[in-house]
């Protein structure tokens, strides 16, 4: 059974996963897919239609705007904020308000095990790639590969990281290792493999 809190507004034809928890004012829209042992925090949105794999955090005050899709093991930092509007306006050129039949949203994707800092903003149309870490207030507006660390405004690439989160050393040999799990990855036309020994 999930765990709902009270003062949450979870849309009745949401599904919510097997030990989820939804936090105080948080809000779950109609048909979105909540994951089992999901945590959703304090005040947090989760737009209509999103997916969202198993065990993933949505922190306090972060917004997740449909239709984006989540895999497994994703963390939304506090008050991070993934897009949906490539050219946004409240009016139409004519000065009327613009209506949902106006636009038609696009999504971020965040593949397994990717985390988004606190108070960062992912430009859709993006990918996340798995195990990526978008730093605390970076702005991405490009795909982000697997395994890189990327900070700034616009977002670029500074690091590469493990699954642990950790930034990689490179070896003397080229290689690049994780300090905290001893996992080898290698280098290849600016993207990180693993090395399956």
């Amino acid at each position: 059974m999930p765990t709902i809190a009270d003062s949450a507004d979870v849309a009745s034809d949401a599904r919510i996963g097997v030990d989820a928890k939804v936090w105080h004012l948080a809000q779950v829209r109609e048909g979105a897919e909540i994951g089992d042992r999901c945590i959703i925090g304090r005040g947090a949105y989760v737009g209509s239609g999103v997916r969202m794999g198993a065990d993933c955090k949505v922190q306090n005050y972060a917004l997740v705007y449909e239709p984006a899709t989540l895999a497994d093991g994703v963390f939304i930092g506090p008050a991070a904020v993934l897009t949906n509007d490539t050219y946004p306006r409240a009016i139409s050129p004519d000065g009327s308000i613009k209506s949902s039949a106006d636009w038609e949203p696009v999504g971020v994707t965040i593949e397994r095990g990717a985390s988004i800092g606190a108070r960062a903003v992912c430009v859709a149309p993006v990918t996340i790639g798995a195990w990526a870490t978008v730093a605390a207030g970076a702005v991405v507006t490009k795909d982000v590969p697997p395994f890189a660390l990327v900070a700034g405004v616009p977002a670029r690439r500074i690091r590469w990281v493990g699954r642990a989160g950790v930034p990689l050393e490179q070896t003397d040999d080229g290689a690049w290792v994780c300090p905290s799990t001893g996992a080898r990855f290698a280098e290849r036309n600016g993207e990180l493999h693993e090395v399956v020994e």
